[in-house]
């Protein structure tokens, strides 16, 4: 092996961590296809079938405009399903906020998401349910969009493909995920599979709200939440320096796909779909069937705006 391979393998694993955060998914989530998935909560209703679906052939599209189209159609609910089940997780996290005692299912409940989203603080603490807060949170659909075209090569990568990976996420065990073809030698990583495009998405989210890479992307959604102000991709995006080498230029590759798709119009539909919403309200969001009832406009005209 020569010297530039072997210096490579040292600093391969530092890469994987600093710049690979974002792709990287808990070898403990990946067993059965179902990375992403949600802790039980007896008011988290049950997936609707076409969260299971695969991905569309999107490489038949000839017309470049037709294929964006078909691509944010197809990934759009599948996004305003992950985020409104959050929402529901979220809401679930305030009532347990608010109550003097809790029980030894409400701790666990707390423990299990404090886990999955790496949070170390005193079980039905103010420091726990403070990280919580701000780790359990919807990402905003531009930010998705633009990123999942990105990595996905608009679904059409060998990834998204054969794994339903449509972020790039990594993992580390044998036969976890499918293996690069230009994966350095010595080097253990494979690019994850996923049951779904919908487990693709929300694995996503999470890594983006439990990765010590993305802290600053939490910081300024927290932020956003603290002043009522909106949550927008090209606002957080800001924190996706670490998501790839290429640091700030990939940040405003980014913000240039979300502006010159008009992705903030996804961004304004989900906070129109979801303003003042009930918990039942968003119970039927995350139920919604068939998928096209979260396409662009299908919800309520006369809501009123909110900071989703």
């Amino acid at each position: 092996m020569s010297a530039g391979k072997r210096g490579l393998l040292l600093i391969l694993p530092l890469i994987a961590f600093a710049v690979g955060g974002g792709f990287y998914v808990p070898p403990s989530t990946l067993g059965d296809g179902r990375s992403g998935s949600e802790l039980p909560l007896a008011s988290l209703p049950k997936l609707p079938n076409w969260a299971h679906q695969g991905l569309p052939d999107f490489s038949g599209y000839s017309d470049t405009t037709e294929k964006k189209a078909a691509f944010f159609s197809f990934l759009y609910p599948r996004i305003v399903l992950a985020n409104s089940r959050i929402l529901i997780e979220r809401d679930y996290l305030q009532s347990l906020a608010q109550k003097p005692e809790l029980s030894e299912d409400e701790l666990q409940w707390l423990n299990g998401h404090a886990e999955r989203l790496r949070i170390d603080a005193e079980p039905g603490s103010k420091e726990q349910f403070a990280l919580l807060r701000k780790r359990l949170d919807v990402i905003p659909p531009s930010l998705i969009l633009a990123q999942a075209a990105n990595e996905s090569a608009w679904g059409t990568s060998r990834f998204a493909t054969k794994g339903y990976n449509l972020f790039g996420q990594w993992c580390f065990s044998k036969g976890c995920g499918l293996v690069p073809r230009s994966r350095v030698e010595g080097a253990n990583h494979e690019v994850a599979k996923f049951s779904s495009p919908f487990r693709s998405v929300r694995a996503y989210i999470q890594n983006l709200n439990r990765h010590p890479t993305y802290q600053e992307l939490r910081d300024i959604r927290l932020q956003d939440r603290r002043s009522n102000d909106p949550i927008s991709g090209p606002e957080l995006a800001a924190g996706l320096l670490g998501y790839s080498e290429r640091g700030q230029e990939y940040v405003e590759e980014i913000r240039a796909m979300i502006h010159y798709n008009n992705l903030a119009y996804y961004d304004d539909d989900f906070r129109e779909a979801i303003r003042d919403l009930a918990p039942d309200d968003l119970q039927q969001l995350a139920t919604s069937n068939p998928e096209t009832k979260l396409l662009p406009g299908q919800k309520s005209a006369t809501a009123r705006p909110s900071d989703g």
